[in-house]
């Protein structure tokens, strides 16, 4: 309920020139020290306005009349603050007379759960379906935080806070670990539904639809994750590994194809004829645009990616599809690259984009290839995104630094025989 602390409520008469003896009545609501006025669509005569009340005196039916229209209004507009209490929704003045007065305000209409739709919307034809399907996924958890812990269906823009964003981390790290509880979400899946949420909101910031940025306080904590990639042995051993069965096969080359081009599933699956080019060296280059950025890219094709593509060139299902290479779906090939690690024995989690980050360090740095030209090979906007994949993997320390030691070995060799 109210209280005389954070709410109150009064009438008043504003005396102005008027060309009857009637004045408008208005109405003053106050919430937590800040106040709105309105006026009411009732007016009466200074003579019958019962000031330190705030009512008319009841001298006849009129007066009556007036008490009955003014307890209705205060009625109404306390009935709606005691709603949003109910409710815990934020509240102010300002609410109170817009809910009062019928205005519309475009952040109070627009809940949260109907802002992921907009940007949804408005993204499905920019975003790759993988990205956007990413984006529904944290809709969900959003929806599950709000019915489960906040007892609504949904939240208004304004209630949108520090405390709201933090009490879903807490939500999702304990109470609700997940919406599959076989795949329970890390501390940076974790983040990330909330780094997806910060770009939700950001579309209210845009459109002036929130006045308070809720990430002011709020930094995303990240564990830092060691990429997984394939040694040099261990891309050895599935390269030179024999399948009988032809899906095994097929799923090998387009793992392989990843591991000496650097190119993402989505990316891979993506390449046709078009994208097989000439270069500058005369010889065959990849040509294409990642999916997931746009951002364009040309790979000179290493020997064992060039091997793969004509083994496929006469493929029936390939030319039927015309595609450069066979294509599956990025599930069905996660799920077969786990067969070919069992039988290959390799304890690694492997999944496709391990591809990618066995070419940015076993196949590329690892080989002396500058950190500039990895950068532009893997499609990448800044050198910082290619620094996550520059392991320094203990073969490549060993070479380095037995070089560093013949060298000095030889500069000392030389100081003797110049000292005698």
């Amino acid at each position: 309920m109210a209280n005389s602390n954070s709410f109150n409520f009064s009438f008043f008469l504003r005396r102005k020139s008027s060309r009857t003896n009637k004045f408008p009545i208005y109405a003053r609501i106050t919430v937590h020290g800040s106040a709105v006025e309105f006026v009411t669509k009732v007016e009466i005569e200074d003579s019958n306005w019962d000031k330190a009340h705030g009512r008319a005196l009841q001298k006849n039916e009129e007066g009556k009349r007036i008490n009955h229209v003014l307890d209705s209004i205060k009625a109404k507009i306390l009935t709606d603050y005691n709603s949003h209490l109910f409710n815990n929704r934020t509240v102010n003045a300002e609410i109170l007379k817009n809910d009062f007065l019928g205005i519309v305000d475009e952040s109070n209409r627009i809940k949260l759960l109907d802002l992921f739709d907009m940007h949804n919307l408005e993204m499905k034809n920019i975003l790759a379906w993988g990205t956007l399907k990413n984006y529904f996924t944290t809709k969900k958890y959003f929806q599950a935080y709000i019915q489960k812990v906040m007892k609504r269906k949904d939240v208004e823009l304004s209630e949108l806070s520090y405390k709201f964003i933090s009490g879903f981390e807490s939500f999702m790290r304990s109470e609700y670990t997940s919406i599959d509880p076989s795949r329970p979400c890390e501390n940076n899946t974790i983040m990330k539904h909330i780094e997806r949420f910060r770009k939700i909101i950001n579309l209210a910031i845009k459109n002036e639809w929130i006045d308070k940025d809720p990430f002011l306080q709020f930094k995303p904590k990240f564990t830092h994750v060691e990429r997984e990639f394939l040694t040099n042995e261990e891309l050895t051993r599935i390269e030179q590994r024999h399948f009988s069965l032809q899906r095994l096969q097929m799923v090998q080359d387009l793992f392989v194809f990843s591991c000496y081009t650097g190119l993402a599933y989505i990316d891979v699956f993506n390449l046709d004829a078009s994208n097989l080019t000439i270069g500058i060296n005369g010889k065959y280059w990849i040509t294409t645009s990642r999916q997931k950025t746009g951002k364009p890219v040309k790979i000179p094709l290493l020997p064992k990616a060039q091997a793969i593509i004509d083994k496929y060139k006469k493929d029936p299902t390939v030319q039927k599809q015309n595609k450069l290479l066979p294509t599956y779906t990025n599930q069905r090939v996660n799920a077969y690259l786990k067969e070919i690690a069992d039988l290959c024995e390799i304890s690694k989690p492997l999944t496709f984009h391990i591809a990618r980050h066995t070419f940015a360090t076993t196949v590329t740095l690892t080989n002396g290839v500058p950190i500039e030209t990895v950068s532009k090979l893997l499609g990448h906007s800044s050198m910082r995104a290619t620094q996550i994949y520059a392991k320094v993997v203990e073969s490549k320390v060993m070479n380095d630094m037995d070089v560093l030691s013949k060298r000095l070995e030889e500069n000392e060799s030389l100081q003797i025989r110049k000292a005698k």
